[in-house]
């Protein structure tokens, strides 16, 4: 009898096709291993297969999302990472490792990293503030992952005006980083923030002007009103 990850990679091998693989790749820089299926499919699939779940405990959910991150498999992430959000009302403190350890561990293209961080990642630090201690670790790793991490991960709670004196630390920390993954990440967390502190954000990246990367400049005043965007374009 298969388990429950077995009947789940049944399911994707059956609904992939080599177009829409080929067509995937080609949002990647780097080789992804992808099995060709529609993200809106791949979202479906993962909640079917929550819900046909006996046992829907956070030590069990956090357990096939572990399995499923470690086949590298970038639908198997999407799934591992929406089930992890499935459970988030059950979130405490300490989960913030578990999140740490597959960030550093497994994720390794920018769709898996914004998947993860966006949802579970910034839920969890928006319950649990403390572990912005956490993301400000990342920002200054090794890891282009984590320190993409580190900024994606307060997309969300940008937008709803949180955390603002913590989102330019940390893009301070990211401020000159040659990676334009992570300066899009940066850059992108700047824009959200934008949303409920627009003039703070546009003295910010002013200051930071000269020494700002191009892409992560350009990200951060995309959504700003048209007065302020041309200002910033010409100091």
């Amino acid at each position: 009898m298969n388990t429950p990850i077995e009947n789940l990679r049944n399911v994707l091998r059956s609904n992939s096709d080599d177009k829409t693989k080929e067509s995937g790749q080609r949002f990647f820089r780097e080789k992804v291993n992808i099995c060709g299926i529609p993200t809106a499919l791949v979202e479906k699939i993962g909640k079917d297969f929550f819900k046909m779940l006996d046992d829907k405990s956070k030590s069990n959910i956090f357990s096939i999302c572990e399995e499923l991150w470690k086949s590298g498999v970038l639908e198997e992430s999407f799934i591992a990472c929406n089930l992890s959000y499935y459970i988030h009302s059950e979130y405490e403190s300490a989960d913030f490792s578990v999140f740490e350890k597959w960030v550093d561990l497994y994720v390794s293209n920018w769709a898996s990293c914004d998947t993860l961080c966006n949802h579970s990642v910034g839920s969890l630090v928006e319950m649990y503030p403390d572990n912005i201690a956490g993301l400000k670790r990342w920002a200054v790793s090794d890891n282009r992952w984590m320190k993409r991490a580190s900024a994606v991960s307060l997309i969300i709670p940008a937008k709803k005006g949180m955390f603002l004196e913590d989102i330019f630390e940390i893009a301070q920390s990211l401020l000159t980083d040659k990676d334009d993954m992570v300066q899009k990440g940066y850059g992108w967390m700047l824009k959200a923030a934008s949303q409920a502190h627009l003039q703070e954000v546009y003295e910010f990246v002013i200051r930071y002007r000269s020494i700002m990367p191009r892409t992560a400049y350009r990200y951060a005043i995309e959504k700003m009103p048209a007065d302020l965007k041309a200002a910033a374009m010409k100091k």
